[in-house]
């Protein structure tokens, strides 16, 4: 099993403290539970902005590519390509794991391929890998309350009754990436969308 080649998880988000609790970064902390599940450490890559954790799936299992770009989230493809060339990871081995507007707040959703719908993330990957096929991990965040704008809303905190949740939605973002890995897109479906 170790022939094979290697996966890329990218967790989307955006750097920096005042960051680290908003919505648009639910990418950043399900790579980071999924370092600490295959006892990855994030550090700073040498070949690109981004920090960048290795682990295997299981006793030897696949190789786990997991980077959290510390680009800002427009700008995330090229880190993301960046490594891919690097490690040798073809596209249909790449998993973007992101917020999603179109999800309710509490779902999980895998799909593979689609449009970027209007996140910036998804839109730079599918630019700098010059292709949409990609796994995606979308973590529901519903839409914004009343007249609150997108762009507002995916940049702040998580309220206060989703934060009761938000670890075992993480844990479950986390258990359809490795489904993902483990058996393919259509099994990580079959087994976790209506659960």
């Amino acid at each position: 099993m170790s022939d094979e080649a290697p996966w890329l998880i990218v967790g989307l988000g955006n750097p920096g403290k005042e960051y680290a609790g908003n919505r648009h970064n639910v990418g950043f902390m399900v790579a980071e539970l999924l370092a600490s599940r295959t006892g990855g450490k994030f550090g700073r890559a040498k070949r690109a902005a981004t920090e960048v954790a290795e682990g295997r799936l299981g006793f030897g299992g696949p190789k786990l590519i997991l980077l959290k770009p510390l680009t800002y989230m427009n700008l995330s493809g090229a880190p993301v390509v960046a490594l891919a060339q690097f490690f040798k990871v073809p596209v249909a081995n790449v998993i973007a794991v992101h917020d999603e507007l179109d999800v309710p707040f509490g779902e999980v959703r895998a799909k593979r391929g689609g449009g970027e719908g209007g996140h910036n993330g998804l839109r730079s990957m599918s630019k700098s890998l010059a292709s949409k096929e990609y796994a995606r991990v979308r973590f529901g965040i519903g839409r914004p309350p009343g007249r609150q704008e997108p762009a507002d809303y995916v940049l702040s905190d998580f309220a206060a009754a989703e934060r009761k949740e938000l670890d075992f939605l993480i844990d479950r973002a986390a258990d359809v990436t490795e489904a993902i890995v483990a058996h393919g897109v259509e099994w990580a479906q079959n087994r976790y969308h209506g659960v």
